[in-house]
């Protein structure tokens, strides 16, 4: 079987940043796929599901409801390896091209207070699973530590 394109990055060399993961064509329509690496794959602790299911409800409650992306927006959820999240936007886009959405986002949710969107049994198959403090802490750090500083070399996979 050959490798699909997520497991010919070289995860010892990837960095926390913000990168396009692929464009696919759906009918005449582009859908750009993102990789938002939070933490350094195989060097730093992967996150844990109570923050990483916090960051998902935070993240895609604020992605839908954003004035100008909400249209745009297929999919916002974690990365199995738990070291980031995967957005899927209808669109032809560079890392560039999203740069001031993913720092509002990471904004809000570091400054999030209040009950998690979604976080009831009506509302979510697994709503004790979250850490609310934790993601506010994930996400501040990505967005001080990343995203505001961001440089060519975490905005484009290493080759």
């Amino acid at each position: 079987m050959e490798k699909i394109t997520s497991f010919t990055i070289d995860h010892l060399r990837l960095l926390p940043g913000l990168y396009v993961s692929r464009k696919d064509k759906v009918g005449d329509q582009t859908v750009t796929t993102f990789d938002i690496r939070m933490t350094r794959p195989n060097q730093e602790p992967v996150m844990n599901t109570a923050e990483v299911h916090t960051i998902e409800h935070l993240g895609a409650t604020f992605l839908r409801n954003h004035p100008q992306w909400q249209d745009k927006v297929l999919y916002f959820g974690p990365m199995g390896c738990r070291t980031g999240f995967y957005l899927l936007l209808s669109g032809d886009y560079t890392s560039r091209d999203i740069l001031p959405l993913m720092k509002e986002m990471y904004a809000f949710m570091e400054e999030f207070e209040g009950e998690v969107p979604g976080a009831c049994a009506k509302d979510c198959g697994n709503y004790l699973d979250m850490n609310l403090p934790m993601a506010k802490y994930l996400a501040g750090r990505y967005l001080h530590e990343v995203l505001e500083n961001i440089t060519e070399d975490r905005l484009v996979y290493p080759r």
